[in-house]
């Protein structure tokens, strides 16, 4: 068994310094040019750049490659290699909020073993903040002054729950999933990671991902989904069965949801029933 707290040490220290990395991008003033590139219709910015390659210099110079493969955003190639342990990174998951300057964007890594999450780091930049979680031990939040536990939200009645929800990832499908959900508070808050911080902190319950011509990638959901589950959350594929990673297809398809685990089940089945229902609708 890896030593998960020594490396669980050497990520959140990793994690602090891509924070800082990318708030010196984010908060330079005068006329400085992201270099904003689209890949796959997704906006890449010279921050991802240089924040992707100083997680995987430093991650790679304290463990190296032999027991380590390494998924980044940045750098994924498909015919990767599948190896037992895998790194899972996304430098900046919230481009399009770090270029609009919603401050709502954040940092991913995630540890894998075989294909489920074993240690977990969430930096959210513009909060001062970092969550992290190891498998069996519970989430936490840091900031520059100390750490405390985290715990997710329990509400009385499944329409007390507050739905946190994408302002750019939209289409009429999802529109009309949310709309026919026995919960109606919504919260807008960018970068998935920023979602489930909404999640484990009490400010939000439950997210939904859908997905259409394309799917959210294992480097956006494997960290955030750590530290939802350690905080006592839920995050499943809407029939129950759980995410995998490391799998060959990088591709998190179908319907996902994430919860503070009190109405779980019953929000995956009222996802499916009211999908169904727009099924006919539409046809």
């Amino acid at each position: 068994m890896k030593d998960l707290e020594k490396i669980l040490e050497l990520t959140r220290s990793v994690g602090w310094g891509a924070t800082d990395i990318l708030r010196s991008f984010y908060h330079q003033t005068g006329d400085y040019n992201l270099e904003v590139q689209y890949k796959q219709n997704e906006p890449v910015t010279i921050a991802d750049v240089n924040v992707n390659n100083y997680i995987l210099e430093n991650l790679q110079a304290a463990l190296g490659h032999d027991d380590f493969a390494y998924i980044s955003e940045e750098t994924y190639k498909v015919e990767q290699a599948k190896q037992e342990w895998v790194w899972i990174i996304d430098p900046l998951d919230g481009t399009r909020d770090f270029i609009e300057k919603t401050g709502e964007y954040a940092i991913h890594i995630a540890l894998v073993q075989e294909t489920r999450p074993v240690l977990a780091v969430v930096a959210v930049p513009e909060a001062q903040k970092l969550y992290y979680a190891i498998k069996g031990g519970g989430a936490f939040v840091e900031t520059r002054d100390g750490k405390i536990p985290l715990q997710v939200s329990s509400r009385e009645r499944i329409e007390d729950l507050t739905l946190v929800v994408s302002r750019s990832h939209r289409n009429q499908r999802l529109n009309y999933l949310l709309q026919h959900l026995p919960c109606q508070n919504q919260k807008a808050v960018g970068s998935v990671g920023g979602k489930i911080a909404a999640i484990v902190e009490q400010r939000a319950d439950v997210y939904i991902s859908l997905s259409g011509k394309s799917a959210p990638k294992d480097w956006d959901i494997a960290a955030p989904e750590l530290i939802l589950t350690e905080a006592g959350g839920k995050f499943t594929h809407f029939d129950g069965t759980p995410l995998q990673y490391n799998t060959g297809d990088v591709n998190q398809w179908g319907g996902l949801l994430a919860s503070n685990g009190q109405y779980h089940e019953v929000l995956c089945q009222e996802a499916e029933r009211i999908l169904q229902a727009w099924e006919e609708v539409k046809n």
